[in-house]
């Protein structure tokens, strides 16, 4: 529901206010407002921007569009202070605000009364989500010299249970999906872009210097050598990490690797008489690399199934990349999740605990290779399942962190500016 033009008006005297505000004012003045001016009681001495506040909570239909208001008030605050390694902590603290809302108790006057229950709404709102996620990524994550990563867990922190959705700031693939809300603002896209593109460098970096110091310290140990390690970027064991990358950009047919099968495939299949000859030639492409074992139960059958009564109008049409593209999209439903309204993913539990995550993202992999443009449709598959298991502790959903550290790896690996040709030269 959007305000008419009088409320309006009261919306631009709040981000006017806190626009001049947040660049006048230290990040500790910032808060002490923020809260006077939201949370606290009437001692605000801007009178007229308190009373536009409460007018606005008193508007008809203000639970609609007021969590969009007070949004976009806490990024006129995050896009300044992310600017600048030494104010980002004040985002923590400005989300922690949020959660201590005091009762509406013993208020009687309308105005107040009314802004303090929409400020209590607004903690089940999808904007105060990806507000507490945004901060999570912030507060675990450190810039040093230049180089924004996942800070380093305390021996403390690694010894409690941590919650999924304490890992965000690992995966920045889920930051489109995750950080951002139907109202983002285009500024607020940027900021999350820039963070996303800083953790995905320097995740890239750290994972080319770790491969190196690997094949380095090989070479070490034959000659007798000591070398300084380099820690593993992921939350995979170096077994775990290595088998991951041997299968994602190693040779595993002959002097092929997984991108030159896709290619090939490409180059025969698309050139099919029809659209279902070109989906019998994409079930045989894709069970190649499923263990026989498993897919002989009854996976095979049941992704031959889901190809067949896959858009069967066009099966006598020639296929073409549009139908390539829906295809993938049609698959990604069937092996992962469809939507947050029918999260229903057995499938994808089922592949991952009899293949194990490696394969089973390999599986994923071979599709996306096929089809770049599905690739923000494989991540926002993802983004769903970690929506879905952010309050279950790391512990209990292992397969789901194997699977988005293996995801993470293979998006890398393929799309990012990493290059680990080398690798098929060595071994890890």
């Amino acid at each position: 529901m959007n305000p008419d033009a009088t409320t309006s008006n009261y919306e631009q005297i709040v981000t006017d206010h806190l626009l001049y505000a947040v660049q006048t004012e230290s990040p500790e003045d910032l808060l002490d407002r923020f809260r006077r001016l939201f949370i606290g009681g009437r001692s605000y001495e801007a009178m007229e921007v308190r009373d536009a506040l409460e007018k606005i909570a008193c508007v008809k239909g203000s639970d609609q569009f007021f969590p969009f208001l007070l949004n976009r008030c806490c990024h006129i605050l995050i896009n300044r202070w992310q600017m600048q390694p030494s104010t980002r902590w004040a985002i923590s603290e400005l989300v922690e605000q949020l959660k201590f809302i005091p009762p509406v108790g013993n208020i009687y006057a309308r105005g107040p009364r009314r802004l303090r229950q929409l400020m209590h709404d607004f903690k089940a709102t999808e904007q105060y989500l990806t507000l507490q996620r945004l901060a999570t990524v912030i507060s675990n994550t450190n810039e040093e010299q230049g180089k924004l990563r996942p800070r380093r867990l305390t021996e403390a922190e690694r010894n409690n249970e941590r919650l999924v959705g304490q890992l965000i700031n690992r995966y920045p693939y889920l930051y489109e999906h995750c950080l951002l809300s139907q109202d983002s603002s285009y500024e607020n896209q940027q900021t999350v872009r820039l963070i996303r593109d800083k953790l995905q460098t320097q995740f890239e970096l750290d994972l080319s210097h770790y491969v190196t110091y690997q094949l380095r310290l090989k070479d070490a140990k034959a000659e007798g050598r000591i070398i300084h390690p380099v820690e593993n970027p992921t939350l995979l064991s170096d077994r775990e990490l290595g088998y991951a990358l041997k299968n994602f950009v190693g040779r595993v047919k002959g002097n092929q690797t997984y991108n030159d099968i896709a290619k090939s495939f490409l180059t025969h299949s698309l050139q099919a008489r029809s659209y279902r000859i070109f989906k019998e030639d994409l079930y045989e492409y894709l069970i190649d690399s499923v263990d026989p074992r498993y897919g002989k139960q009854k996976f095979n059958e049941k992704l031959y199934e889901r190809l067949q009564s896959t858009l069967p109008r066009y099966d006598l049409q020639k296929p073409n990349d549009t139908l390539l593209l829906r295809t993938s999209s049609h698959l990604l439903n069937f092996l992962v999740v469809e939507s947050p309204q029918r999260p229903n993913h057995y499938v994808f539990v089922d592949l991952v605990t009899n293949l194990g995550a490696t394969p089973t993202v390999m599986l994923l992999l071979k599709i996306t290779l096929l089809c770049h443009q599905v690739k923000p449709s494989l991540e926002k598959r993802f983004a769903i399942l970690f929506s879905h298991y952010e309050t279950s502790t790391e512990d209990g959903v292992p397969w789901l962190v194997q699977s988005m550290e293996n995801i993470h790896l293979a998006l890398s690996a393929h799309f990012g500016a990493l290059d680990l040709s080398y690798l098929n030269q060595r071994r890890l």
